[in-house]
């Protein structure tokens, strides 16, 4: 029995701990957008927005070199030689 003079105050403090961090989570606004970063997940890449030669230079980057372009074709980057295989 005297074990609840223990577990009473700190399932209290848990819970205040608890409403603490949900208040600061809305007011600091980590629920405004939910669907947002999901959405930008998924349409990233087809930003129209981005010129299609920055495109290609950005997954060259990443991709060791190597850029396919839109024929399919692959091109190998890195100075003067480029080539082309088809």
């Amino acid at each position: 029995m005297e074990i609840l003079f223990l577990l009473i105050p700190l399932g209290f403090v848990l819970l205040a701990v608890a409403v603490w961090a949900f208040v600061w989570a809305v007011r600091s606004g980590q629920f405004e957008d939910l669907e947002g970063p999901a959405w930008r997940v998924i349409l990233d890449d087809d930003d129209p927005r981005i010129p299609r030669e920055a495109r290609a230079s950005r997954d060259a980057e990443g991709s060791g070199g190597i850029v396919k372009d839109a024929g399919g074709s692959v091109q190998k980057t890195g100075g003067s030689d480029q080539k082309t295989e088809g």
